[in-house]
């Protein structure tokens, strides 16, 4: 699978390094992900065993050849054995034929799981790259805070020298300066934890270098217009992998069934054999044409009483089918609750979005103008740090729901069978 990353080689060391788009990570999971080669290789062996369970229709045929050593009262001699056997089902009451619906069945079903588990990771990776995405956005603004606090410290010094600002002001404006350069630290922390996370979900060797390329920034003007409850509803319903499961498990638990009432009846088998012997060296010249022996044979097992316990599988198996059906109706029931409530979130994020996006522009303004004020000695620094940590606090808001309404929008995408991409 191609990658549109650059892959950079960095300087004194064997790691390599990496640029990756949201795209890139998906495509890099969907072929590195140490658990999705697993469940594909379940699916290889589900396979294998749907084929063998064709193959066990035909007959089997086995060669046996033996030389032995005797003595007895007559004295010491050779003889020896040679033969094939062929042996093959006739009738089973249908067990073969169920045994392979079955296979068929969880042959199917694995690469559904296989799916459901392609959108785990996928969410997985959105979760990640976008706390990423937003610890980054949200670093940008943490320097130019900073900056305007070594501003305000270097004003707030000057205005102390002169006498124009009481001691106990400068030492909050020290204070403020210290615990900004901190939440730069923290932020830096849960960007490179996020990052780690991502990593992992891409099986990805921790100390390789990984650095995410930022998307465009009308992403969020563009998923803004989404489709109808209704449509995401049907739209889910017809693609999540979870029902299709559901079902297969339904399936399975009726094939079970057949194959338990299977036992009550008869299994014809046909057998055949040629052979052929030889006592001592005198006759093996001529073993083929005066000692073959030619076997054919039907037999029929007939089931008359195994202590209820076909019964009892039969019942045992029956009940199977009816949980099985229970959890499909269940299944189905939590998909419409979680899908609606998933939507009615994504209608709740984005005026979320749209009221911090307000509110930070407005505190944005506000803080300007005070740092204004301030350095004219107009305000107390306790009137602009008030509005520096009003403006620090909308911001915080406004870029967690910026990032947590692009990550539920992009979920239902995941729901709707839609390719993920920003």
């Amino acid at each position: 699978m191609v990658l549109s990353a650059i892959m950079v080689q960095a300087q004194n060391t064997s790691n390599a390094s990496y640029r990756f788009t949201l795209e890139d990570c998906i495509n890099y999971a969907l072929d590195k992900n140490y658990n999705r080669q697993s469940l594909k290789l379940t699916e290889e062996s589900n396979a294998v065993a749907y084929q063998q369970s064709k193959d066990d229709r035909l007959p089997n045929l086995n060669a046996s050849v033996s030389e032995n050593l005797n003595n007895d009262q007559t004295g010491s001699y050779m003889s020896g054995n040679a033969s094939v056997n062929a042996n093959m089902t006739l009738y089973q009451g249908g067990s073969l034929n169920h045994a392979i619906e079955r296979n068929r069945l969880q042959m199917e079903q694995s690469s559904y799981q296989t799916t459901q588990f392609e959108n785990d990771l996928i969410i997985g990776i959105l979760q990640s790259f976008l706390s990423v995405l937003g610890n980054e956005e949200l670093l940008k603004y943490q320097q130019s805070v900073v900056e305007a606090s070594e501003e305000q410290l270097k004003q707030g010094e000057e205005q102390y020298k002169v006498g124009s600002l009481i001691e106990s002001d400068y030492m909050i404006l020290k204070a403020q300066y210290a615990n900004d350069l901190n939440n730069i630290v923290d932020t830096e922390i849960s960007r490179d934890n996020n990052l780690l996370s991502l990593k992992i979900l891409l099986s990805m060797d921790p100390s390789m270098g990984l650095e995410i390329v930022h998307p465009d920034t009308s992403v969020v003007t563009e998923i803004s217009i989404f489709p109808s409850q209704q449509e995401v509803l049907e739209k889910s319903l017809a693609y999540m992998p979870d029902l299709k499961i559901s079902q297969y498990n339904v399936d399975i638990a009726g094939v079970s069934v057949k194959s338990a009432r299977a036992n009550y009846y008869p299994t014809v088998s046909l057998g055949a054999s040629v052979g052929t012997g030889h006592t001592d060296f005198s006759n093996f010249g001529t073993q083929f044409s005066d000692r073959l022996n030619e076997r054919v044979g039907v037999t029929v097992s007939i089931p008359i009483f195994s202590r209820n316990q076909v019964k009892s599988n039969v019942t045992k198996s029956r009940i199977a089918l009816q949980q099985a059906e229970l959890t499909q109706k269940q299944t189905e029931l939590a998909l419409r609750q979680d899908i609606t409530k998933e939507y009615q979130n994504v209608v709740s994020a984005y005026n979320k979005y749209n009221v911090t996006n307000i509110r930070q522009q407005a505190y944005q303004q506000t803080f300007d103008a005070y740092r204004v004020q301030f350095g004219v000695g107009a305000i107390t620094a306790v009137d602009l740090l008030q509005q520096q940590n009003n403006y620090i606090s909308s911001l915080n808001d406004y870029i967690q729901s910026k990032y947590n309404f692009i990550l539920l929008r992009k979920i239902l995408d995941v729901y709707m069978g839609e390719w993920i991409s920003m």
